[in-house]
């Protein structure tokens, strides 16, 4: 990215956690780097745990690592917090309006906290982007879910920042709230012109709305690029088998591993997964092998069958040897 102004870089970032008397340290981040380009949104996708948030509260200065480097914006981050937050905007995962208050009250008071002279000019501003003005003078406590979210946007946008933190931003939104959110993300994106660091576990999301992202799993990158860069890696078609029972997985695994044109064959749950050149061509010989395999005595029925172009979970399949779905939100939220 040497021909590129740089928005946020950290390398070789590392932080764990207490886990309690007696048990040993929680890793949330293991030597993590990633590098954004100013002016772009930059997905940082995986699961509660993978280390998403952990590396947002370092670039944000709410939290320190214990090793590795950090800038934003071209600052330091460990050597100068208090210069870094006067360029960053944060927007967390939890709500941060007041609901007694307006949405233009929170807006204003916002503003005046970080010193803004042009505090309510902003907040009409900001209002009207995110088509929440005739909402403005309401208790925030009688928003929906969307709007309330909307407003934590808007907060975090206040101060015009250079750099924004949108940590898990469409998070407990219902599927239309989510999209009008997407719809809103983007045309701040080019009118603010400002880099913007996204963390999601929607794969659609990170799909949509970034030029760039990188899977984190287990406190590292496992791999980083356009969204369209990491599909256009897989070749071919995905082929996807769900069987009624999961007992006899490992049977079709041997199974469909003997098939000529079938690559990447793996087994996840009672879920078989494989690549081929063509799907349409290689699905009815799968289902053909698993039936033969049923006639011959074997539990190997067939719940459904499905052909897919690439898409990010299967790059995510192909990285960390597990498909994102079955990662589930368990375990530290890191």
């Amino acid at each position: 990215m040497t021909s590129h102004q740089v928005g946020i870089s950290a390398h070789d970032l590392r932080k764990s956690y207490p886990a309690g008397r007696g048990a040993p340290r929680v890793t949330a981040l293991d030597g993590l780097s990633i590098e954004v380009e100013a002016g772009t949104i930059f997905g940082l996708l995986g699961p509660n745990g993978a280390g998403k948030s952990t590396t947002v509260k370092i670039l944000s200065t709410l939290s320190r690592a214990e090793s590795g480097t950090a800038e934003v914006a071209g600052i330091d981050v460990a050597r100068h917090p208090d210069r870094v937050r006067r360029v960053i905007g944060f927007v967390a995962q939890k709500a941060v309006a007041d609901p007694m208050d307006t949405g233009r009250e929170n807006l204003v008071l916002a503003g005046r906290l970080q010193g803004m002279r042009d505090a309510s000019h902003r907040a009409a501003e900001l209002l009207d982007r995110f088509s929440l003005t005739e909402a403005a003078d309401r208790q925030v406590k009688t928003y929906s879910g969307g709007m309330a979210r909307k407003l934590d946007v808007a907060i975090g946008l206040m101060n015009r920042p250079q750099v924004l933190f949108l940590d898990e931003p469409t998070t407990g939104l219902d599927p239309e709230a989510r999209a009008e959110m997407w719809t809103e993300l983007e045309a701040m994106a080019k009118v603010e012109r400002m880099t913007v660091l996204l963390t999601t576990h929607y794969l659609e999301e990170a799909d949509r709305l970034a030029s760039r992202l990188a899977i984190v799993d287990h406190g590292r990158v496992v791999v980083a690029g356009s969204p369209e860069e990491l599909k256009d890696g897989l070749h071919g078609d995905a082929v996807i088998v769900e069987l009624t029972s999961g007992e006899d997985a490992a049977e079709g695994l041997r199974l469909l591993e003997r098939l000529p044109g079938l690559d990447e064959v793996l087994v996840d749950g009672r879920v078989l997964r494989s690549r081929a050149a063509s799907g349409a061509e290689a699905l009815p010989q799968v289902l053909a092998a698993l039936d033969t395999a049923r006639l011959g005595g074997a539990r190997l029925a067939v719940a459904s069958a499905t052909v897919a172009r690439p898409s990010l979970d299967d790059v995510y399949l192909r990285h960390t040897g597990h498909s994102y779905s079955s990662t589930g939100s368990e375990g530290v939220n890191a």
